[in-house]
């Protein structure tokens, strides 16, 4: 917990700490100032969860499109205050509210509060709404303040921000850090107190974003819940060293090889929808920002080119780039030294990141001694993108349930009640909008 001596030395208690006392001042949002924001707006809501915000104009659905099962069940509603606004920021890729600005936030704080915060980076390159229904809605009908950024750069051309190579995936950081301390001191303004608990929690590099902040800034957070985080590494296993594989071996019916680059057995289904969406741009886009000489004047390579093309992503070999490569995916990277609990939720078909990175992860972090903090669940039959659930009915399970839980179960972990061991989750008869995180 930052201590108000910490938040004077950060600079971040201009503003007085006034408590919400009466019935009156529980949407006094005017009186709430989010420290460095160059630009904020509050709102007093009947309902800070989408049931709400979608009908009030105060989210927007398409950040969070896809994401979630249609049978996600909903919560109920959730009165309290909303502040949007965005920190200083040369990139202009979030065009939200007119202000096309980057480094956009959310904050949402509840007038029923547990004494708790969540805090959240953005999946993919969306935008600060992404985790709106499959992770605010849950937090904030439990009491917890909820507050997301969209990372500094959003968009297909994320990776041009920023001088040198890593720069964008840096400023992911960055952002959450900054987000993080500036919620702490609003909670503080709102609720007269500082948050007695502080969580990171984030889907896919929303995940990613969970294990830095806790094996970089442990002493802000209490724990973290980490959605089949993206692994980077500098000398691999990450995501430049698995999909060139699917590049060149799904459209050679190479079946053996794709298994051994961790696609998983059973996953077969998935591979043509995701060789055509997400295998070849994810890659294209990653590799540009950590190694953009590959392809010289190119900006992000040559879509979906034939083996053997020049400059082509299909043929990238990132053992064989320069040291200069290695070294931009080093400065962002992970080592598996976390400092607080961490419980990774990872589905078996995800065929996007596929599940050995995670297993990969978990071994980092047990060879850094740290394995007493770490929870491990394997979710049988999830997948990348619960709203495929839908697509695939019957094949698939959405995580969401099994996220859930995890918030609760990290919860009584930090109240010293213990957590289930690491496990492989197995589908139930009676699963729908639940999950049991054991075997």
């Amino acid at each position: 917990m930052l201590t108000r001596i910490a938040l004077t030395v950060l600079g971040l208690v201009a503003v007085s700490v006034t408590p919400a006392t009466a019935a009156a001042d529980q949407c006094a949002g005017d009186r709430l100032r989010v420290p460095g924001a160059a630009r904020q707006v509050a709102a007093c809501l009947d309902d800070v969860t989408t049931n709400g915000t979608v009908a009030s104009g105060h989210t927007v659905a398409g950040d969070w499109a896809g994401l979630t099962s249609a049978g996600l069940p909903r919560s109920a509603s959730v009165p309290g205050i909303q502040v949007d606004g965005h920190f200083p920021d040369t990139s202009t890729s979030n065009t939200h509210h007119g202000w096309n600005s980057d480094a956009q936030f959310v904050l949402r704080l509840p007038d029923r509060w547990n004494g708790g915060l969540v805090v959240s980076g953005s999946p993919g390159n969306r935008r600060q709404y992404a985790n709106d229904r499959a992770i605010a809605d849950r937090v904030l009908a439990a009491g917890y303040a909820f507050a997301a950024t969209d990372k500094g750069n959003t968009g297909l051309d994320f990776h041009l921000d920023g001088h040198r190579p890593g720069d964008a995936v840096a400023e992911w950081n960055t952002r959450v850090t900054q987000l993080t301390i500036a919620a702490k001191v609003v909670v503080a303004q709102r609720y007269g107190r500082l948050p007695a608990r502080t969580l990171m929690a984030g889907i896919s590099n929303g995940g990613y974003l969970v294990r830095w902040q806790l094996e970089n800034r442990p002493w802000l957070y209490d724990g973290g819940v980490d959605w089949e985080g993206t692994l980077w590494t500098k000398d691999g296993p990450n995501l430049l060293t698995t999909l060139p594989t699917a590049l060149r071996s799904y459209p050679a019916g190479d079946t053996a090889t794709m298994h051994g680059a961790g696609f998983a057995p059973g996953s077969e289904f998935l591979w043509d929808l995701h060789y055509r969406v997400y295998w070849d741009l994810t890659q294209r886009l990653y590799r540009s920002e950590f190694d953009p000489e590959f392809d010289g004047s190119l900006v992000a390579g040559v879509p979906f080119c034939a083996s053997g093309t020049p400059n082509c992503d299909t043929d990238y070999d990132y053992a064989s780039r320069p040291r200069a490569v290695h070294a931009a995916v080093g400065r962002i990277g992970l080592t598996g030294r976390i400092g607080k609990p961490l419980i990774t939720l990872h589905g078996t078909l995800d065929t996007l990141l596929p599940m050995a990175h995670s297993d990969a992860y978990a071994d980092m972090i047990a060879a850094k001694g740290r394995g007493d903090l770490h929870r491990y669940y394997r979710v049988v039959d999830g997948n990348h993108v619960d709203g495929f659930a839908d697509a695939f009915p019957g094949k698939l399970r959405p995580l969401a349930p099994c996220f859930h839980t995890a918030v609760d179960a990290m919860a009584g972990w930090l109240d010293g009640h213990g957590v289930p061991p690491s496990a492989t989750v197995p589908r139930a008869a009676d699963e729908a909008g639940t999950c049991a995180l054991s075997s």
